[in-house]
């Protein structure tokens, strides 16, 4: 069945490239670095290095914590960040600069791998969430490579997805030494789909170690009295298309009641700002772009950051908070780093990738999920009018994300075993 999985995935390679190409026009990093999805390096890497494995920026910023505590405790050690989008890659560039290494990973194809296992000999694997690489992980388990799925979760559509192929799913899963699952139901659809139920254990999700230091808050203070002029500020993070107009028109009838509001942005792909910008504009709302320096007006409606890695900061400067991805059908987004900052959390009906977060932050009136647009309109007003309701939502907010900390401890102790 692998065989016939490769050689699939060869055969597919040349749509593969078309779709980079496609997606280069809007985010051009896509362009570049392609010789490192085939394991094809200009320069000579370390060998024997702990290796991690992140998709993307949220995985990425969940594992950070646990690279800076390997780093600590490990300090002779060479780390290993693969990723496989750009902005991930990126916000790897900007947190860990050189002290790790960095390449993408590369495609599962049998020659990839082979060229990407021989350069950097891993001593240990470890693959952040969902990424199962029957390649990959035959690689490893072929050459005695540790292997670890940390912070795993599986979703029931995911679930009944590998489900239907067994014969590739199955062989994969017997390469893995650990999954670390985040929830038990997690570990359930883990056992589910092939993996054998002494290698899954439920040791909590990491997203709630999330590290929000005073420099943060400050930095947050500062950016709100130096730049909002004392508005009240409601922040829309993790925007997706279609998403952002429903927050503009719902902030056009806000402002009616609430003249003193500003609306911050935070586009959840960076290769979208100049769309959310031109959408602002054609909704004839005065914005400012977070890169112009610009301050704040009165007449200003709209603060657009078109930045990365700086949303805590930015849940540090405002009142409230809307986590975007839930009010269209892509599964929501991390509610836990602005609970931990302390802002008033809410976020809408599609949270699918969040849902034991959400069940358990909604069952202890930690934050507010809203179902529509007047719900958002009725949560947003009462927050503004009653600022003892707003302390209250902030404190049980960081309250839920300190009683279902120390993955990162549990998950770290596991891992040194092979280190």
């Amino acid at each position: 069945m692998r065989a016939f999985y490769s050689c699939l995935f060869y055969l597919l390679i040349p749509l593969i490239l078309v779709r980079l190409i496609w997606r280069s026009v809007k985010a051009p990093a896509y362009r570049y670095r392609w010789n490192e999805r085939f394991a094809f390096y200009s320069k000579k890497f370390p060998q024997n290095v702990i290796w991690f494995h992140a998709v993307s920026v949220g995985e990425v910023e969940a594992l950070f914590p646990l690279v800076k505590k390997m780093q600590r405790q490990y300090p002779g050690a060479t780390l290993l960040v693969t990723t496989t989008t750009p902005t991930g890659s990126a916000r790897i560039k900007a947190v860990m600069q050189e002290s790790v290494e960095h390449v993408y990973l590369p495609y599962d194809i049998p020659c990839a791998v082979s060229r990407f296992m021989r350069c950097f000999k891993p001593e240990i694997a470890v693959i952040m969430e969902t990424e199962i690489w029957p390649n990959l992980f035959a690689h490893c388990g072929k050459n005695k490579i540790p292997l670890y799925i940390i912070n795993a979760r599986l979703s029931e559509k995911s679930a009944s997805g590998y489900q239907k192929i067994p014969a590739l799913v199955s062989p994969a899963l017997a390469c893995v030494k650990l999954i670390a699952a985040q929830t038990q139901d997690d570990a359930n659809r883990f056992a589910a789909i092939g993996a054998k139920t002494e290698t899954v254990r439920t040791l909590g999700n990491i997203k709630f170690d999330v590290e929000v230091s005073s420099e943060i808050i400050g930095q947050g203070a500062q950016l709100k009295a130096d730049f909002f002029g004392g508005r009240f500020v409601w922040l829309i993070a993790s925007t997706h298309k279609d998403e952002e107009v429903i927050f503009l028109d719902i902030y056009k009838k806000i402002k009616q009641k609430i003249p003193e509001l500003l609306l911050v942005v935070v586009p959840r792909h960076p290769e979208r700002f100049g769309e959310v910008k031109k959408l602002c504009e054609q909704n004839q709302l005065v914005v400012v772009m977070r890169t112009s320096g610009e301050i704040c007006h009165q007449h200003t409606d709209v603060y657009l950051a078109d930045t990365m890695g700086e949303l805590k900061m930015l849940y540090a400067a405002s009142d409230v908070a809307f986590v975007g991805g839930s009010m269209v059908p892509v599964g929501g987004h991390n509610i836990l780093e602005a609970a931990a900052v302390g802002t008033p959390v809410l976020f809408g009906p599609y949270m699918a990738n969040f849902k034991e977060i959400a069940v358990g932050v909604l069952r202890q009136n930690a934050a507010i999920q809203c179902q529509d647009e007047s719900e958002i309109m009725n949560a947003v007003i009462a927050l503004y009018a009653d600022s003892a309701y707003r302390q209250s939502l902030a404190e049980k907010g960081k309250a839920f994300v300190r009683q279902s900390q120390g993955a990162i401890t549990r998950i770290f102790d596991v891992l040194s075993r092979d280190i």
